[in-house]
């Protein structure tokens, strides 16, 4: 990844995104803050990608690159070709292109991340 230059003072909040994204059983909040791009990606119990987010962008699995951190909840990844990681609040992580995922347990997970934000659930 290109080294990023900022170029000014800014702070936006989450809470007022630029832009709000809501497939079923997801919550995408985005920020733009100079050429940067960060989102909120909130997925409530029950939430699965391919039963989600795949009903919108139609790819057989997830084709974004991920970097971000969890904040709360757990969710587990699987890649198309079966390995799998469980991330848990308090976890940075990168996950490349060709996965699905899923919330393990009742709690809502929250990440937040730099490098998808920009497309991640826009519709194709």
């Amino acid at each position: 990844m290109p080294a990023v230059t900022v170029k000014a003072l800014e702070s936006k909040s989450f809470n007022e995104p630029d832009e709000k994204r809501r497939p079923p059983k997801t919550e995408v909040d985005v920020v733009t803050l100079g050429d940067t791009t960060l989102g909120r990606f909130t997925f409530e119990p029950g939430w699965r990608w391919s039963e989600t987010v795949k009903t919108v962008v139609n790819t057989e699995s997830c084709q974004n690159n991920h970097l971000g951190f969890c904040t709360a909840g757990t969710i587990t990844v699987q890649m198309d070709d079966g390995t799998r990681t469980t991330i848990h609040a308090g976890d940075a992580y990168t996950i490349p292109p060709g996965h699905d995922a899923w919330v393990e347990g009742d709690e809502t997970f929250v990440g937040y991340e730099i490098m998808s934000a920009a497309t991640y659930a826009k519709p194709a």
